[in-house]
């Protein structure tokens, strides 16, 4: 079973000449199966959890241990991380002119695999996963993100995740910018990939709409650069009701 390990963990960045300390301290244990929602205000640091498992380099560990399989994460590069597991659909996904959909998913596959998929069976694998996703099969061969709309984005973020079956998946707002009908697609596309029992899934929401269609396992409320309360489901609920303000009264968020 799949165990990202993440051990007091402390992050900083640059900003205004200065380096500042965004995460403070995070303890966090996601297995294979399992579904957390990470919650909290805008500028609590959460997206600094996501990119700083996923490697950017703007971020810089300080202090803490984040290990899968109990294998040392803040050694390996970008894509070796990508390779033992990691996967981080992002909250603006980037385009990148000049490469085909087709081409970008097949060799992002061929890396994670160890080898190129026959190219038979990965037409129909690309074919039906976004037949499930609703997308447009003339998607293939545009440029990746290039004139795509929020909600193609964030499919696209979702077929990714659905033919790289990855251990780990960390969603980063990926409610962002949806609509009730694109929410619904996507939600259904993560849920169909949880539902395998093979990922670990970290999402990370600021509101609890999408929480409607991915019932979480457990909901950790996220507050200046620290986990201030874990909970079940209900916990969602209860942000919901009364809000954010409980736990940032302590001081401004990070």
């Amino acid at each position: 079973m799949a165990t990202l390990e993440i051990r007091d963990l402390h992050v900083t960045v640059e900003a205004d000449n200065a380096t500042k300390e965004i995460l403070k301290g995070v303890d966090l244990t996601v297995k294979q199966g399992e579904t957390h929602a990470i919650m909290g205000p805008n500028g609590s640091g959460k997206s600094t959890l996501a990119y700083s498992l996923a490697g950017h380099p703007k971020y810089t560990i300080t202090g803490g241990t984040v290990t899968l399989d109990g294998e040392d994460v803040l050694e390996m590069s970008v894509d070796e991380r990508a390779r033992a597991g990691l996967f981080l659909a992002m909250q603006y996904p980037v385009e990148v002119p000049g490469v085909s959909v087709s081409n970008f998913l097949r060799t992002s596959a061929t890396a994670v695999r160890g080898e190129a998929p026959k190219l038979r069976h990965w037409v129909k694998e690309v074919k039906e996963a976004m037949e499930r996703l609703n997308m447009d099969p003339a998607f293939a061969e545009r440029n990746v993100n290039e004139g795509f709309s929020g909600g193609e984005k964030k499919r696209h973020e979702i077929l990714q995740l659905e033919l790289l079956k990855p251990k780990v998946a960390i969603l980063d707002e990926t409610d962002s910018g949806l609509d009730v009908d694109a929410l619904r697609v996507v939600s259904e596309g993560v849920n169909r990939v949880r539902e395998t029992g093979e990922v670990g899934t970290l999402l990370i929401t600021h509101y609890t709409r999408i929480l409607r269609y991915i019932k979480p396992d457990y909901v950790h409320v996220f507050a200046n650069g620290r986990i201030a309360e874990s909970g079940g489901a209900e916990l969602a609920d209860k942000l919901e009701a009364e809000g954010y303000e409980a736990y940032t009264k302590g001081g401004a968020s990070e």
